[in-house]
């Protein structure tokens, strides 16, 4: 009997967490939770069927999404980040919901409605590695957007992913290939700050993608 093929593709992969969400769910679990569905409902879901992705799985204070478009990927980020630092101004600091994003671009299996594989789990530690607000991307993310996006992005040079299978990573300055059998492998990353302007003023703690400009918009 023919063994069943596995179905890959290539996809961008989006990974969303919120900060905190425990230690905030401890303190007031029904204001937690109503403000966490409202930002899905919101916000973070219309946002990601507008920039073309879908949400495969949620993972009770986050979501993974797949993107066909690694720059509709980041600019999907970019654009939820700015909405909730347009939210989080209103609110109390102890109120407000903060997102840590991961993004990546890699091969993925399929397997009817849920997606797998080293790919998913990349965007899963860049999620991990993210500071509070941001937006971290791969190297082979970066490849696809740079000069893309109205968004300046810091090299933050390689760091330490743990659990991810081996593979060629692409960086701005070249490709690096980790090598195999190792627990851990050495990844390239980046984080991108946008030139959008934000509400916020500069004693307002902004939770969004690292914003240039903090003058209001007209």
């Amino acid at each position: 009997m023919a063994k069943e093929r596995v179905q890959r593709r290539l996809a961008a992969i989006l990974a969303a967490d919120v900060v905190g969400y425990s230690r905030m769910m401890d303190v007031d679990e029904a204001g937690t939770l109503a403000r966490f569905k409202s930002l899905r409902l919101e916000l973070f879901d219309p946002k990601t069927e507008q920039f073309g992705g879908r949400i495969f799985k949620n993972t009770g204070d986050g979501a993974l999404a797949e993107f066909g478009s690694a720059v509709d990927a980041v600019q999907c980020a970019i654009e939820i980040q700015r909405g909730l630092a347009q939210r989080n101004s209103k609110e109390p600091e102890d109120r407000r919901i903060v997102l840590r994003i991961g993004i990546n671009l890699g091969d993925v299996i399929v397997e009817g409605d849920d997606i797998f594989g080293g790919g998913v789990n990349a965007a899963a530690r860049l999620e991990g590695l993210c500071e509070p607000g941001m937006v971290y991307v791969s190297g082979s993310v970066y490849d696809q957007v740079a000069g893309k996006l109205d968004a300046a992005f810091d090299d933050l040079g390689e760091r330490k992913v743990k659990n991810i299978s081996s593979r060629s990573e692409s960086t701005g300055r070249g490709t690096r290939s980790a090598k195999r059998h190792h627990s851990a492998t050495w990844a390239p990353w980046r984080r991108c700050r946008t030139n959008l302007r934000s509400p916020c003023s500069p004693s307002t703690i902004c939770p969004a993608i690292r914003i240039r400009s903090t003058s209001p918009t007209a």
